[in-house]
């Protein structure tokens, strides 16, 4: 019996649009604002000033080795911001988000929660019919 070679897995490039994440980082925000969806990139277009400073903020800590937190849950996520650990705020805490590139295009309070799930204790005494038979 002969073995069989295992397939060689071939890593390729991450894409978006047609294009490499590498590029997407090389280009300006207004520029890679044309390879997104519509509505995120009238946001883009119309605030990119803010765009702009939020990431060189983000690239300055990245460099100090500081920890990146924002309260701007409505900024849109640009190629430049992938790989980066955000901390936005949901209300309570600084919830950290990795940027990874499926969230291009996408608003950073999308990937922090602001309502945590609720977890129901056990009924009190007299809350409920057969409750009420109890003795104190």
């Amino acid at each position: 019996m002969t073995k069989k070679k295992k397939p060689e897995i071939v890593k390729r490039d991450i894409l978006y649009r047609g294009k490499t994440i590498e590029f997407l980082k090389t280009l300006d925000v207004r520029e890679s604002a044309q390879y997104l969806p519509s509505r995120s990139r009238r946001t883009v277009l119309k605030n990119f000033d803010v765009i702009e400073r939020f990431v060189k903020r983000c690239e300055k800590n990245l460099a100090q080795n500081k920890r990146i937190k924002t309260h701007l849950r409505d900024m849109v996520i640009v190629p430049k911001l992938v790989g980066m650990t955000i901390g936005v705020h949901n209300g309570r805490i600084f919830q950290d988000a990795a940027i990874v590139s499926e969230m291009i295009g996408h608003r950073l309070g999308e990937f922090t929660l602001t309502r945590s799930k609720v977890r129901h204790g056990a009924a009190g005494i007299g809350a409920t019919k057969g409750s009420r038979v109890l003795k104190k």
